[in-house]
């Protein structure tokens, strides 16, 4: 009878080693694109769950391929050649009237679309982000999801009953009353019943204020750098803290606190007046978290187009009052390539390392974006 060896590779599964090493490899090639993945539309607008399918191209080999023509070398080409010179057309170029283009004949880049879900996808991105400057402030406690076992009583629900202790009392009766341990069900004096508590547990509270810049100048694509932002912005929170509050500000020429649907949804119409986002963030810093016991994060994204230098004024007055208790102020500006605006220029005098400022003009800007507003920086503390 034939025995096979021992170290006969084809008989072992390489399917699974070599779908985890496909998988990885998908890992590393999103990584490594995560500022043109980041802000796709069919993420951003998805609800947060489903699958997205993400474009990877393919990587091949290198190979080394050897010239078919066997000509001259190097290509410094005859030697003739003088400025203004056309070397060579690309397909479809030169034709005469009417003639039009010409389908190309050279090979695509294939690539091919994997699919992964929201979650995953957020793993990737925020494996190396943190609320930089985290410090414990007065702890407090908060009531835990979990519930701890205490003590065992006579009285309670009947959802609390403990059927062994019930049994086992009921049977210590009977051997005291007979003799003999035996089971003859339950009295009343028999029930036993446990006792539990909520378990508590302290955290060092933080509040995230978001404030958008609603006025009529924020067009369909800068709402959308905007609300990618954002959005993974509020992902992060919400997956790596479990208490961390965020407050909504929406503004124009007035601001206002919202709810998170309204936050993204809210068109945009009307002037701009930065200042009334600060004035309403500070009032609401006042109101309710107290700097003594709340790590603050204020985050504000515009097109920095303000309505006067003296609004620009102001608002940096209000800047460097809530810096005062904040951990960190965080101001984007998402704007066509080219000069700062206005208020940009005027932020530039505020010499506070907690003022972190970024500038966004293409989709790709919205990855670093989100790792200056959030490197891990100091670490005092866990929300």
């Amino acid at each position: 009878m034939f025995t096979p060896y021992r170290g006969d590779w084809s008989l072992h599964r390489k399917g699974p080693a070599d779908q985890a090493r496909h998988m990885e490899k998908i890992r590393e090639a999103i990584k490594k694109n995560l500022p043109e993945i980041i802000a796709e539309e069919n993420i951003i607008t998805s609800d947060g769950k489903r699958l997205v399918k993400v474009p990877i191209r393919s990587l091949e080999e290198y190979r080394f391929r050897f010239d078919p023509y066997q000509g001259e070398k190097v290509g410094q080409g005859p030697g003739d050649t003088k400025v203004g010179d056309v070397i060579a057309r690309r397909p479809g170029q030169g034709q005469g009237p009417g003639q039009g283009r010409q389908a190309g004949d050279r090979p695509g880049i294939d690539y091919y679309e994997a699919e992964i879900t929201i979650d995953e996808l957020a793993e990737l991105i925020f494996e190396d982000l943190g609320l930089p400057n985290l410090r414990p402030k007065a702890e407090q406690e908060i009531p835990d999801e979990a519930h701890r076992f205490t003590d065992i009583r006579r009285k309670g629900p009947f959802a609390s009953l403990d059927k062994r202790r019930s049994i086992l009392e009921s049977m210590k009766r009977v051997a005291r009353e007979e003799g003999e341990a035996q089971f003859r069900g339950l009295n009343q004096d028999d029930l036993r019943f446990r006792v539990w508590e909520q378990e508590m547990r302290r955290q060092s509270a933080a509040v995230v204020i978001a404030m958008r810049d609603a006025s009529g100048s924020m067009g369909e694509f800068k709402k959308y750098l905007t609300r990618s932002l954002f959005f993974w912005m509020v992902r992060f929170l919400r997956t790596k803290y479990q208490d961390v509050e965020i407050a909504f500000i929406v503004h124009h020429a007035e601001a206002r606190e919202v709810d998170e649907e309204t936050f993204f949804r809210l068109g945009e119409s009307g002037g701009t007046r930065v200042s009334s986002a600060y004035s309403l963030c500070w009032q609401i810093i006042q109101e309710r978290y107290d700097p003594a016991r709340w790590n603050i994060y204020p985050f504000h994204f515009s097109d920095g187009d303000n309505w006067s230098d003296a609004d620009n004024r102001l608002s940096v007055d209000l800047v460097k009052q809530i810096l005062q208790v904040a951990n960190l102020f965080g101001y984007g500006e998402v704007r066509e390539p080219g000069p700062s605006s206005s208020l940009m220029q005027a932020f530039r005098q505020i010499d506070d390392p907690r003022f972190v400022a970024v500038v966004i003009t293409d989709k790709k800007d919205v990855y670093p974006a989100l790792q200056k507003w959030f490197s891990r920086g100091e670490q005092f503390g866990k929300v």
